[in-house]
């Protein structure tokens, strides 16, 4: 009996011990789990940070680019001067960009800096294995696509975001103009996001190059990043996506900081529980069996209520009695002396500010004769506080007097268990809130322009199709209105860029003073700036436009220095409120630079007459470059006459378009578009190759023309090369001539001009000042050229026959001539008369129709060839 006794005890303290066990094992797990997912939390705080860097890094370097891209659209055949100083203004302190190409029909002709970069000029994608791809994938695709990390041509590593540009064609058509790629330095970006900070403490890892997203190859960070089951965010990019992975530097921790101190706890508590039991069972085991099962449950309970550190009191309702056990008392920190207790026990003990909710609690239960619960702070003797939590029920037995019986138990620690959760979700919010508030200030730096405060290209494009959304459903007309600041370039050049940031900041100032409410402005790049407005009257752009331009004509004083500058300005409307959104920018580029063309400092509304133009110039321009390279363009070749003999003393090379379909074409054609498009040294370049293979075959049929004059451009004077490709022609000495008019030899001329002619002189080429008299060349700018000849324009010589003040004028300037050694050329002689007039002022040399229209080679031949026959016959 007494080991069956012992036993049935046994079975509780084995269960006890199963239960604790699972509570022990339960609690480690929750444990572990709450401490990986704080850790957990404070990497994902960090990565979304990096992320956010990453794409507001990456989005705003790109986003620059595409103010350079419209500027492409609307200008298709820029020059790289033109491309470098658009290309410059993007590159500023904080950005990661490390070159901006430009790849005309897939071939890189344009480039910033080309310093560094030369390596990659003439690279044609379509022949290029690891560019070809991505390249023909943006045209397809038409829209950006973002590269990388990708190993550079000219060294060094970067992502490359190619923006594939259509440009407007004849017929409102579209036609593929190339790729700009911007190349993102990868340690700069890296550097600039925090990837490369080790005071992160954290390993991260990216996947997805080529910004293919999770799917995609990793191209940052250890591999075994991924394996450790790391925290992962997506990175938005403007084309695709990255995945960022991290982990903690040293590993996810595989044991909790606490854990061994909550197994010590549970430990403890388990003994507490158990070992009592074990001994209760020998105890029962050695009493009476009449005394056993109420011995048994007696002890259990006190057992119970000893491991649970719980303590019960009495308290007569009637007499205010009160009495505590030992437990009671050892909370409350008094002796366990079985001494009896008091109200003022009780309440001398609770905290002064939870005195009267204590009071309350107790009272409502006593009036209402339910269940007593409340939770206090108690000052023990000692000065400790401690929390309880107390609950008791009314009991009123036969012929006794009411008494609530209740218990109390310490729950200091678990107070102060969820004050520390508190506090770190209090921690995880104000860290959240943080990341929110760096998320919007990295918004709004991308979205705003750093030096004037004011909206940016990117911004603007977002709220362009908004505008023409809400003005369709007001029934209004959007208007935008281009500006561009008038000699902002002579302030930054001559006062310094810090007062060309100045200007543009009180420029920025008129226009948010100007504009009224509700009108948005932009500055989308170097001194041009955009208003957005809705209006139901169009006449109010022209007021608007109008008070623009007179406010940014007032003075602006800078460090003393009075600084003035004007403004352009192009307008377009949504008249008939179908034009899509993105036109209105280019229409308004297209007035702005019709504005400028007509003088500058006014306004301009874009017509439809413009945009024919805008297409007539393109289709030019296209013929142009085609012309070229199916070498259209030749020499005609007009003789020039010595005054006093009628004999050949040479011939004039002049450009001609042998255009397909028009025929010969005379420079008023194409001269003009052929100069916007930089390809006039070009055209000069071929005439003069052509001039020199034909003068060789002249001189090898016996053809008496001693020397041949060529026009040479401003821009081929300027060329570095210009005397190393010439050496190589070998040209002989005093066969050729070029002809420069007179705004190439100001007296301002730059060193490199003077050096060139003086280096083309050297090399037995003479020197000719073509349209003399109809510039503002000086006396003193004769003397330093010193040219060989000089010739008077024609615009002088036709009215000489009728004018005798014209007469005086051309006999004045070869006089000059004669003076300084110079022979003098007179074109626009047109009749015999002329020459006979000509002859008597002492003019050396005559040219115009009297003597023989422009031939081509074969028709100068026979036209020299007539007239030696004539002459023998």
């Amino acid at each position: 009996m007494k080991d069956a006794v012992f036993s049935s005890v046994n079975i509780p303290a084995a269960v006890a011990v199963l239960v604790i066990a699972f509570s022990a094992t339960y609690a480690d797990h929750q444990n572990k789990i709450v401490s990986d997912q704080v850790a957990r939390a404070d990497v994902l705080a960090k990565v979304n940070l990096i992320r956010a860097k990453l794409e507001g890094n990456i989005n705003g370097n790109l986003q620059l680019v595409h103010g350079l891209v419209a500027t492409i659209v609307t200008e298709p055949y820029m020059g790289q001067q033109r491309f470098a100083s658009l290309a410059s203004n993007l590159f500023g302190e904080n950005s990661q960009l490390n070159n901006i190409a430009g790849a005309p029909d897939l071939v890189v002709s344009l480039m910033y800096p080309l310093k560094g970069n030369e390596k990659a000029m003439g690279l044609d994608y379509r022949k290029d294995d690891w560019q070809r791809k991505a390249a023909l994938r943006a045209r397809d695709e038409r829209k950006l696509i973002l590269a990388g990390p990708v190993d550079l041509k000219q060294g060094g590593q970067g992502f490359i975001g190619r923006f594939p540009v259509f440009v407007a064609s004849a017929g409102n058509s579209e036609r593929f103009w190339g790729i700009i790629s911007a190349v993102v330095d990868v340690q700069r970006l890296y550097k600039a996001s925090g990837l490369l900070d080790d005071n992160l403490g954290i390993d991260i890892a990216l996947i997805g190059k080529d910004a293919l997203g999770p799917g995609g190859v990793q191209f940052f960070g250890s591999e075994d990043i991924r394996k450790e089951n790391p925290v992962t965010a997506e990175v938005l990019l403007p084309s695709g996506s990255w995945q960022i992975a991290a982990i903690p530097k040293n590993g996810w921790p595989s044991t909790p900081s606490n854990a061994w101190v909550l197994r010590a706890i549970m430990a403890a508590a388990g003994a507490l529980v158990v070992i009592p039991f074990l001994v209760a069972g020998r105890l029962i085991g050695e009493r009476q069996r009449n005394y056993a099962e109420l011995h048994r449950l007696s002890r259990r309970l006190e057992l119970a209520l000893e491991a649970s550190a719980i303590g019960v009191w009495e308290h007569d309702l009637a007499t205010n009695d009160l009495s505590w056990d030992d437990r009671v008392n050892e909370i409350y920190g008094r002796p366990s002396d079985g001494g009896p207790r008091g109200y003022s026990d009780w309440a001398g003990a609770i905290h002064p500010l939870d005195l009267a909710r204590a009071n309350a609690d107790f009272d409502s239960a006593v009036a209402s004769r339910g269940t007593y619960s409340s939770e206090y702070r108690i000052i023990r003797p000692d000065g400790e506080i401690r929390y309880v939590r107390s609950r008791a029920t009314t009991y009123e037995a036969p012929n006794e007097t009411p008494k609530m019986i209740g218990a109390e138990w310490d729950v200091t620690a678990d107070v102060l268990l969820n004050s520390d959760l508190v506090r770190a979700r209090q921690l995880s919010e104000s860290k959240n809130a943080e990341l929110e508030a760096t998320k919007a200030r990295i918004e709004h730096i991308a979205l705003h322009d750093s030096l004037t405060g004011l909206a940016n290209r990117r911004y603007l494009d977002q709220v362009l199709n908004e505008y023409t959304t809400n003005a369709r459903r007001e029934r209004a007309h959007v208007g935008l209105l281009h500006i561009d600041l008038d000699r902002f370039k002579h302030i930054n050049d001559t006062l310094g860029h810090a007062a060309g940031d100045a200007m543009l900041v009180h420029a920025s100032t008129v226009l948010r003073s100007t504009v009224e409410e509700g009108g948005f402005v932009a500055r989308i790049g170097g001194d041009e700036f955009v208003v957005l407005c809705t209006v139901q009257d169009i006449k109010k752009l022209a007021l608007l436009a109008e008070n623009i331009i007179s406010q940014m004509s007032e003075p602006v004083y800078y460090h003393g220095h009075r600084c003035r500058f004007g403004a352009s300005v192009g307008i377009a409307v949504d008249n008939e409120n179908d034009i899509e959104a993105k036109h209105l920018l280019v229409n308004a580029d297209i007035a702005l630079y019709q504005a400028k063309t007509r003088g500058r400092n006014r306004y301009e509304f874009f017509t439809e007459a413009m945009q024919s133009e805008v297409v007539d110039t393109k289709r030019i321009a296209d013929e142009i470059l085609g012309g070229l390279e199916r070498n259209e363009f030749v020499a005609f070749y007009q003789p020039q006459f010595s005054a006093k003999t009628l004999q050949i003393v040479g011939v004039e090379a002049l450009a001609r378009w042998r255009h397909p379909k028009q025929g010969i074409l005379a420079p008023d054609v194409f001269l003009r578009v052929a100069d916007e498009l930089n390809v006039v040294s070009m055209i000069d370049r071929a005439i003069l190759n052509q001039s020199l293979s034909d003068f060789a075959e002249w001189s090898t049929a016996n053809l008496d023309v001693p020397r041949v004059s060529v026009n040479v451009s401003g821009r081929r004077l300027q060329d570095e090369d210009l005397i190393k490709s010439l050496r190589e022609l070998n040209i002989k000495p005093r066969t050729v001539s070029f002809e420069l008019v007179e705004s190439i030899f100001l007296d301002g001329s730059d060193d490199l001009i003077t050096w060139n002619v003086n280096q083309l002189k050297e090399l037995g080429i003479d020197i000719e000042i073509d349209d003399f008299g109809t510039g503002y060349a000086s006396i003193v700018s004769l003397l330093k050229l010193h040219p060989r000849r000089l010739k008077i324009d024609r615009q002088l010589i036709i009215p000489i026959v009728k004018s005798p003040q014209r007469r005086q004028i051309v006999s004045s300037i070869i006089e000059i001539g004669k003076s300084l050694g110079i022979e003098i050329i007179a074109e626009g002689v047109e009749t015999m008369e002329h020459a006979r007039i000509l002859e008597g002022l002492g003019c050396d040399i005559l040219q115009g129709y009297a003597f023989g229209h422009a031939l081509d080679s074969e028709g100068l031949k026979r036209f020299v060839q007539s007239r030696r026959l004539r002459a023998v016959s």
